[in-house]
């Protein structure tokens, strides 16, 4: 093969690497648009991605010799048919989401038997066909290099370097470039452009390799193949365990990084950018050893992924990273956090291309097989750590748990171990599990130093820690600063309910979190729904307020666990007042879907006459100048650019979907609450105001305020109102919907390259 084929194949595997990942960050966004921000879609997704991955490459590596023999065309032809039908993919997937979205409605809450199963199900026949084709492409281009090279044996890592390097750029390149400046559906429509060229490329390619001899493509791995062990079931085993090791692992890490890297869309794609990275080195690392005949022994490299596995639970250590529950994360601590998982993945980069290519000889069938083995432990492995292991255990244990696969190949192949490299992985090893059981500080370490009493509840969606460091108490979700016990979400509750025209007699709360507004809410006597994502946030009601129980069993009292947005979808209630309490950041993964155009429709659909929707919006602190005159940048001080045009974009959506808007500052000053109805919304003097709340509602708003005065109090926000027009932002492009998250991806708007 010329050195220039050569470089095109490998650019045309990396033009598909990039394109795949795009899809797999889309299509898990549009799913949970569809389907709920919940675990289970998340795992499905991934699962289902991993199953085509596998099962495409297992059978066309099998069938691959026969299709080229018949029809007497190059294997390039089918590989270019392969990329079309991925392309096709970027199109039918939304359509199929859609269609899915309407089917579920009627199967009750998003934890429910049937619903899980039926999501599965959809999720399933909406991505395994394109999956499919991305799982056949590797062993047809294998079977493509053959034909060019009958003698090659490196051609699996050849390919495999080329597609991780892509899949590292495609996730890098959407979640800075393509999302925010394209959006969703059009960053599809680029990925699928790529997929159609490489694949007019291929057909090119393949005319020019028309009528392949039948011995081109041997159908059994050549001879000394198996040089380092003489069993296939040996290897099969190690390539199973590796997948399913590493891909629980990386559960696990989002769980553990979460306190130091946040919970925004690029805190994920530097995890993903990293682990693809370090992989693509290792491969990389091992494609010269492979062309210099020094290729490490797979015993020495299983070693070392005993040691490496441990790094990041030394890494994350409230003494070498800084762990806040609020405000930005030191660029140093993101950087040891990342840098602790490219050992490993390093590791599996130079090993997973080193057991393929000696499993399979350069024979696209074998190689098929292999790679298909390897994915299979990459599904079962996120689904055993989130279903099984992150429930029970905690993330140190998980990850310890995951790791004894590696030792006990080591213990197989400790003979074949060079005797140095014994010594010093065994002392590595102890030293690290003795650092990390015995004097590591992890985060609920670094809670329970400020907290006198700290509770913490697993379950598959998340790990809940209830704490209560003087002088309040907090919530945690992953690590994350939730809430904490103030008069902000009785407002959010109490200042809809007062100012609705006429009597009240239901409320929605989205977002439960401590219960504070759920609590509120019950307070007026109202038939009152709360839903909430975690399972393990509302089973700690009971931490934050010791009459939890009466409210748990107040008879016009709701708690639903599912995505709040999924719910609205699926009833026909219609609310005299509907809250939203997005979970902070605001620039938090996923937390577009409560603040779009489309969330800001479904809500106004589901409101009763003179309802009243109220979204609020952290992060802003008022400025001392006069409220009702200037700029928003003379209104509110923002941290960043981007929490201001988020705001924007916030206001834009319900302005767009409600005639009339008000907001106003919150009581603490801390950020705004935004109301929107489709009449108008009255706002009467302090007295009036005050007077329209029931006794027991007044007792609630003013538990935690000494003074006394609810007229001055309440009318304190009233007074706090800040002008439509000094929040919205004069370009109508800024608004969130659903294809353009802008309050998630804002990189490039932050740097001002994007106006």
């Amino acid at each position: 093969m010329s050195a220039p084929i050569r470089r095109l194949l490998f650019l045309l595997f990396f033009v598909s690497g990039f394109c795949g990942l795009v899809y797999q960050v889309v299509w898990t966004r549009l799913a949970f648009a569809s389907f709920g921000i919940i675990t289970p879609v998340l795992s499905i997704v991934i699962s289902t991605f991993m199953a085509g991955l596998s099962i495409g490459a297992w059978a066309a590596g099998r069938w691959i010799g026969n299709w080229v023999r018949r029809t007497g065309l190059s294997a390039m032809f089918f590989y270019s048919c392969a990329e079309v039908g991925i392309g096709l993919g970027a199109f039918s997937v939304p359509k199929l989401f859609a269609i899915g979205e309407r089917l579920l409605l009627n199967l009750g809450e998003s934890n429910s038997v049937g619903y899980l199963f039926a999501s599965a199900l959809i999720l399933g026949i909406s991505l395994l066909p394109w999956c499919l084709f991305m799982g056949a492409t590797l062993p047809l281009m294998m079977a493509y290099v053959r034909e060019k090279e009958p003698a090659n044996q490196g051609g699996f890592s050849f390919l495999y370097l080329a597609n991780v390097l892509g899949a590292m750029m495609g996730t890098i390149l959407a979640a800075v470039v393509l999302v925010e400046c394209l959006g969703f559906r059009s960053t599809l429509w680029v990925a699928a452009a790529g997929n159609f060229s490489i694949a007019i490329v291929g057909v090119f390619l393949g005319w020019c390799s028309r009528n392949v001899p039948s011995e081109a493509l041997p159908t059994k791995a050549m001879d000394g193949s198996m040089t380092q062990y003489t069993s296939q079931r040996y290897f099969a085993w190690i390539l199973f365990c590796t997948g399913f090791s590493a891909m629980a692992m990386e559960v696990v890490w989002t769980r553990l990084f979460t306190p130091v890297l946040k919970t925004q869309v690029y805190s994920f794609a530097l995890v993903v950018f990293t682990y693809l990275g370090a992989t693509s080195l290792g491969s990389w690392w091992y494609r010269r050893h492979l062309r210099a005949r020094t290729v490490v022994s797979n015993a020495n490299l299983i070693v070392l992924l005993v040691v490496a596995a441990l790094l990041p639970l030394a890494a994350v250590d409230s003494r070498i990273v800084k762990m806040e529950w609020a405000g930005p994360v030191q660029a140093l601590s993101a950087l040891i956090v990342l840098a602790s998982i490219v050992p490993i993945c390093g590791l599996l980069g130079y090993l997973t291309p080193s057991l393929i290519d000696a499993y399979s000889g350069g024979d696209p069938g074998q190689a098929g097989k292999a790679y298909a083995i390897n994915v299979f432990g990459c599904i079962l492995g996120p689904l055993f750590a989130g279903y099984f292991l992150l429930p029970w255990l905690s993330e140190r244990a998980a990850v310890i748990l995951v790791s004894l696969p590696f030792c006990f190949f080591v213990a197989v192949a400790w003979n074949r171990v060079h005797a140095g490299l014994r010594m010093g992985s065994l002392l590595g090893t102890t030293a690290l599990i003795f650092w990390v059981l015995v004097l590591s500080h992890d985060f609920q370490t670094y809670v329970g130093k400020f907290a006198h009493r700290m509770e913490i509840r697993r379950d598959h969606v998340a790990t809940v820690i209830s704490a209560d460091p003087p002088p309040n108490k907090i919530l945690l979700v992953n690590g994350m600063g939730m809430t904490y016990l103030t008069p902000v979400t009785k407002f959010m509750i109490h200042l809809p309910l007062a100012l609705h025209r006429g009597p009240v007699d239901s409320a929605l709360v989205i977002c439960f979190g401590m219960g504070t507004t759920y609590r509120s809410a019950l307070a007026w006597d109202i038939d009152t729904t709360a839903v909430e994502l975690v399972p393990g946030v509302v089973e700690a009601f009971e931490f934050y307020h010791a009459d939890a129980d009466r409210f748990v069993k107040y008879p016009n009292g709701h708690i639903i666990i599912d995505d709040g947005r999924r719910y609205l979808r699926r009833t026909e209630k219609k609310f005299d007042v509907i809250v939203v309490d997005p979970p902070p950041p605001v620039s938090a993964a996923g937390s577009s879907l409560l603040f779009s155009r489309e969330f800001c429709d479904l809500a106004r659909e589901h409101l009763k006459p003179h309802g009243i929707v109220q979204i609020w919006f952290p992060d802003g602190t008022a400025a001392s100048t006069n409220l009702q005159t200037g700029a928003i940048s003379d209104t509110l001080v923002w941290a960043t650019r981007r929490k201001r045009l988020a705001a924007q974009g916030v206001a834009r959506s319900l302005s767009e979907a409600f005639p009339y808007i008000r907001i106003f500052l919150s009581i603490e000053r801390s950020g705004i609450h935004l109301l929107a109805s489709m009449e108008p919304i009255e706002i009467p003097d302090r007295e009036q105001l005050a007077a329209r709340l029931p006794t027991q509602a007044r007792g609630d708003l003013m538990e935690w305020n000494s003074s006394g005065d609810l007229t001055s109090y309440f009318g304190t926000v009233a007074a706090q109102e800040i002008p439509l027009q000094n929040v919205l932002n004069s370009d109508p492009k800024i608004e969130i919907t659903d294809d353009n998250p802008l309050n998630e991806y804002f990189l490039l708007r932050q740097l001002r390259i994007l106006k």
